[in-house]
């Protein structure tokens, strides 16, 4: 079954309104991996708007004392993330080519233009054991590349899916990501993916999409979990990935 992981950005971002501490980082972790949850994902940005380094560091520790659990820490290999990586040793990285002052992740890496400066932070993560994840949009042309370059994964980038879900568009948008997939695969690469995946898209995309290994949802789960909370909204998204599998 695909792994679910759980991004938290967006309780750090609510923890940093207030000076108090709460919600808590790593009590929202604890909570997610007790519902069944996958693994952990954090996208510690250089303005530390959300995810700080002392919680990348708590949500380490927090993880080596649950093996089973996976820590995936996404971000810009140019701005400081081979440096977080190279001291808390997560399980994956996944290298994302936003801008410090993104507001959110909005495009895949242009291989043609990056490679040359990616290859040797892809080589120093894979030396340090870490399995690197390259975040792509759905172009089949791409995917050797990627692979090239020593990727042990790519992230697809969901937002033009989550887009196109419900509209006359949709099956031609599904039929890119599939197409692509398959050509991560056929090049030796794990698929994952991320970006706007909700309880109610996510079905659809993993059906039509098979084989991916783990989905990174963030902003739709944790406006879930206000209404719900967490507990019940993880369960819900692994709910929604298990009806896929049904499908």
């Amino acid at each position: 079954m695909t792994r679910l992981s759980v991004n938290l950005n967006k309780i750090a971002l609510l923890r940093n309104a207030r000076t108090l501490g709460i919600p808590s980082v790593t009590r929202a972790a604890h909570i997610a991996l007790d519902a069944g949850a996958h693994g952990i994902t954090v996208h510690p940005r250089p303005d530390a708007r959300h995810i700080r380094i002392d919680d990348v560091r708590e949500l380490a520790a927090l993880l080596k004392a649950r093996p089973a659990a996976e820590f995936n820490i996404e971000g810009n290999p140019f701005e400081g993330l081979v440096d977080i990586a190279r001291e808390v040793r997560p399980q994956q990285c996944t290298l994302v080519p936003d801008e410090p002052d993104a507001v959110t992740s909005d495009h895949g890496w242009d291989l043609q233009r990056d490679a040359k400066r990616l290859r040797p932070l892809i080589g120093e993560l894979k030396t340090l054991g870490i399995r690197v994840s390259l975040f792509m949009d759905a172009q089949t042309d791409a995917m050797a590349a990627a692979r090239e370059l020593g990727a042990d994964r790519v992230e697809l980038y969901t937002e033009p899916y989550a887009q196109a879900y419900a509209t006359a568009s949709e099956a031609q948008v599904v039929s890119l990501y599939a197409a692509a997939a398959e050509a991560a695969r056929n090049a030796g690469l794990g698929v994952n993916a991320g970006h706007d995946l909700n309880q109610q898209n996510l079905p659809r995309f993993l059906s039509a999409v098979p084989n991916v290994l783990e989905v990174s949802i963030g902003h739709a789960l944790v406006a879930d979990a206000l209404e719900a909370g967490l507990a019940a909204t993880v369960r819900g998204y692994l709910a929604a990935i298990a009806k896929a599998g049904r499908a």
